[in-house]
This record gives structure tokens, C-alpha cells and sequence, in this order.
């Protein structure tokens, strides 16, 4: 679970490799600097919206970043799923986690998960398989999960992109709301 700090959202032991993932929602760097005294063990991770430049120089080498990736919003609507002969599409709720997945002779083809938090979607790890790319199923996913979303009370949802994920999610409605970028504490 999230734990509110002064600085931001601090969680911790995301992964085995990751110790603790520090998200700063302020374009300040004295809030940056207090966040990498929590994530400094090996892996620690923070995530930014402060200017790439300005949070490299101020963290130093041993943290290392990724290219600044997009923050987008969007206003549901209810748009119906299709998809593609030779595929299947379902959605399930499990302790609030909506799951859509698209699958092709019982492997996951695409998939992606929202949450209803306060009135908003959050959307997280929306992916299509390489070998099922081009298909439309990364829409079919994506309007999927806008239904389960409005279903569930949303009216707005936010997701964190990729550049690649980027062009499919604007041709769906999405707006770039900012950029952020994650720096990784080497060791």
C-alpha cells in the first residue's frame, strides 16, 4: 500500500528487485532530494515529474534514468468491444482490479488492468504480444476496460504510457497531461 510521505507516495518492495518506488508529484527538487534518502537501497526507484536535467544532476550518477514517458487523461466513453475471429475477450473483478484480457487458443494475446479510485480510472499495464500486434486488440482492451471502468463509477481515467503505447491511446481520445521520468538507484 501507498504510504503518504511529505514529498509524495513512497511504496515499498514493488518487486524483488525494487525496495522502494518513490512517486514525487511536485516540479521540485528539494521534494526529490528527500525522496531518494527513502529509495537509495539497491534498486530504490523515483519517479518524477521534475525536469529530467534538473533531477539527473541533483541525484548524480548512481541513479540511473529512463527516457521521459507520457502522463495521459481522457473522459470515458462507452464504446463496445470487438475483436478479431479466432479471439476471445473477458473482463473479471478481483478486490477491485478490473482484468481484461484477449486471448488466441488459450494464450493471453493482450491485456490491461484499471482501478476505480475516487471517481477516476486508473489504468496500468495495458500490452498486446508481439505476435498478435496490429489487430486491433489493444483498442478492444483498452474500450473494454472504459466499459468496466464507467460500470464501476468512473468518469475520467489516467494512465501512465510508453512513447510506443502513446499513438494508440491519443487515437482512442487520450490527452498528454505531462511527462515523468523514473530514475533507478544502481546499487
Amino acid at each position: 500500500m501507498p504510504v503518504e510521505t511529505d514529498w509524495g507516495l513512497r511504496i515499498d518492495e514493488v518487486k524483488p528487485k525494487t525496495r522502494a518506488r518513490c512517486l514525487v508529484f511536485r516540479d521540485d527538487l528539494d521534494a526529490v532530494r528527500s525522496a531518494a534518502k527513502d529509495a537509495t537501497a539497491p534498486h530504490g526507484v523515483i519517479i518524477v515529474v521534475t525536469a529530467e536535467d534538473a533531477a539527473a544532476a541533483l541525484l548524480g550518477p548512481a541513479w540511473q534514468s529512463t527516457p521521459p514517458e507520457p502522463i495521459m487523461t481522457t473522459t470515458l466513453r462507452q464504446v463496445p468491444s470487438s475483436v478479431p475471429v479466432g479471439y476471445d475477450l473477458s473482463t473479471t473483478i478481483d478486490a477491485g482490479v478490473i482484468n481484461v484480457r484477449v486471448h488466441a487458443e488459450g494464450e493471453v494475446a493482450a491485456a490491461g488492468y484499471t482501478a476505480v479510485v475516487d471517481g477516476v480510472a486508473v489504468v496500468d499495464r495495458v500490452g498486446t504480444e508481439p505476435a498478435h500486434q496490429r489487430r486491433g486488440l489493444g483498442t478492444a482492451v483498452m474500450n473494454a476496460l472504459a466499459v468496466a471502468a464507467m460500470d464501476q463509477g468512473a468518469m475520467t481515467a489516467v494512465l501512465h504510457g510508453t512513447e510506443e503505447g502513446r499513438a494508440l491511446y491519443e487515437r482512442l481520445g487520450w490527452q498528454l497531461h505531462s511527462k515523468i521520468t523514473s530514475f533507478t538507484h544502481a546499487a
